[in-house]
């Protein structure tokens, strides 16, 4: 946090001054000399039992004018908020190993599923695009508000052959900066643009032009940050074939590529080796995804509080006027 005005903090001096002198006040008030004759009056006029609660509301009015001595040198701080014109890929891996079942019922299942969670966490205001890669990319939609478009694309996904993880994560940056220009959305110098690539892959890429780093350098140069899940346990399997002729092919992840891929791209990475755990990390994505931390005044932050403190204050002594502690 910081002050515009910091100068104006020296009306904080006011408050320290404000307690002297009602301590000052009380001590003086409490040495005031009476001499009564009558016992009986005497005993009618016993000054009241003196405890704490009779500095709450000087307390509560010393706080308001902390609070408002804030106000006058207009505080600042850096709040997440979230980004205007934002838009989000979603880039699934739809390779034959998305049939294995170690994250139940099936890999590719367990991932349609945490997208759709995905789009429920997600501002509506974003757009979101979703690209599918196998042995080749291919958009399914074109980046869009409308969650039952997506939703309806996600439905039609089903395995296909090898995995292109280059190719693919350069279709979702095409994607990507399209919708952006779109929008009318300039890359301003040395930040991020507002769009981010959620990639989802189980495996290590085996087809494909474009290797995986060669596509996230891509990303970054385009300001893109990329997030990246390994779905999968290392002792996934697909079987293919049928009666004593099935062949089973081991089809473990690739953490340490997506790890490379969200490194270089200033994203973050995740492993899913069940269901609950790849649907946690898309409902935690949806509500941190798209938001930037920018420098606001909340001046009419520290105004509301001293309002509400110094409304208490009066409140309490009045109500407390007259009464015994």
């Amino acid at each position: 946090m910081n002050f515009q005005h910091p100068l104006f903090l020296l009306a904080l001096l006011v408050v320290p001054a404000v307690l002297l002198v009602a301590m000052y006040v009380d001590r003086r008030r409490a040495r005031y000399p009476v001499a009564f004759t009558n016992l009986q009056l005497l005993a009618s006029l016993v000054e009241e039992r003196r405890s704490r609660r009779r500095w709450v509301p000087l307390l509560l009015f010393a706080l308001a004018l902390t609070l408002a001595a804030g106000a006058l040198a207009r505080p600042r701080t850096h709040l997440t908020v979230p980004e205007d014109n934002a838009t989000v890929v979603l880039l699934v891996d739809v390779s034959g190993s998305m049939r294995a079942n170690d994250v139940e019922p099936t890999r590719l299942d367990a991932a349609i599923s945490a997208m759709r969670t995905f789009l429920d966490r997600l501002p509506k205001r974003f757009k979101v695009g979703l690209v599918a890669f196998s042995s080749e990319a291919e958009v399914l939609s074109q980046p869009t508000p409308d969650r039952q478009v997506i939703r309806d694309s996600l439905s039609y996904l089903q395995p296909e052959a090898g995995t292109a993880i280059g190719d693919g994560l350069n279709a979702a940056v095409k994607l990507a900066l399209s919708s952006l220009r779109s929008d009318g959305v300039q890359r301003k110098p040395n930040e991020d643009v507002p769009a981010a690539i959620v990639l989802l892959s189980d495996g290590a890429q085996n087809r494909g032009r474009l290797q995986p780093l060669e596509a996230a350098q891509r990303a970054r140069a385009a300001g893109i940050r990329v997030y990246t899940v390994a779905l999968g346990t290392p002792e996934g399997v697909v079987s293919f074939g049928f009666g004593l002729f099935v062949n089973s092919i081991p089809v473990p992840p690739d953490p340490p590529t997506m790890r490379a891929i969200a490194r270089s791209t200033g994203g973050k990475t995740y492993t899913a080796q069940s269901s609950g755990k790849l649907s946690s990390v898309y409902g935690s994505l949806g509500s941190s995804i798209g938001r930037k931390t920018e420098l606001r005044e909340i001046t009419s932050w520290f105004a509301a509080g001293a309002a509400v403190l110094l409304v208490g204050a009066l409140a309490l002594g009045r109500a407390w006027e007259g009464r015994l502690p």
